[in-house]
């Protein structure tokens, strides 16, 4: 297993797998690119990719992506491709990022995601609000943003309150609901982070422990 966090753009990599169900292939290119962001078929943003120009097709989802050295950098994903074969541009999740989910899946069966316990507004909706940062909808009873004081949404009659805007998690600034999540998930659960929200037209900052995500 080697390291993610080093790579440079040009170095040469390999990539096997099982392209069109040719088991036991290897392909050779360079890394073309660096912390790419891709959609995944769900339609979340992956962040943080390798880009590589070595030749990747369906069959190759799974296998790794090695340096000049034999050594584990990624795991290749995916391929962005017109026709559905190789263009030249696959993507492959860091070693780093898998390190980091293997022992989760191996001992629970499952990814264990950090949360806040709350209901976050589209991006869209804030945006047509003018607001910036991510509106809180709702909040879990009894989860982490009710026990910090956290304000959903709210009706009364015909009028709409506002809940808290969240701007900043860990000192990172917030814009989307796969922001929040990118943020939180550098984190585990049960730890303490410290969000910024916006309520009534202040900042206020307010610490919550996360709590595990059902799904």
């Amino acid at each position: 297993v080697g390291e993610s966090e080093k790579l440079l753009v040009g170095q040469k990599v390999f990539a096997i797998g099982n392209p069109f169900g040719l088991d036991q292939t290897i392909t050779a290119g360079i890394i073309s690119a660096l912390g790419r962001e891709i959609k995944s078929i769900t339609g979340r943003l992956i962040r943080n990719m390798i880009q590589t120009d070595a030749a990747i097709n369906p069959g190759n989802s799974g296998g790794p992506l090695l340096d000049s050295a034999g050594r584990l950098i990624g795991v290749n994903t995916a391929i962005f491709s017109p026709s559905g074969a190789y263009a030249g541009i696959g993507f492959a999740v860091p070693v780093k990022e898998v390190n980091r989910v293997i022992p989760q899946l191996i001992r629970s069966g499952k990814l264990v995601k950090p949360g806040i316990g709350a209901s976050l507004a589209d991006a869209r909706l804030v945006k047509r609000l003018g607001l910036e940062g991510v509106l809180i909808l709702g909040v879990e009873p009894g989860g982490p943003a009710h026990k910090a004081g956290l304000r959903p949404t709210r009706q009364f009659g015909n009028e709409v309150v506002l809940g808290d805007v969240i701007l900043r998690i860990a000192g990172k600034n917030v814009h989307s609901f796969d922001d929040v999540r990118t943020e939180l998930e550098r984190f585990k659960v049960g730890e303490e982070v410290t969000i910024t929200i916006l309520r009534e037209g202040e900042r206020l900052e307010v610490i919550l422990r996360l709590t595990a995500l059902d799904n």
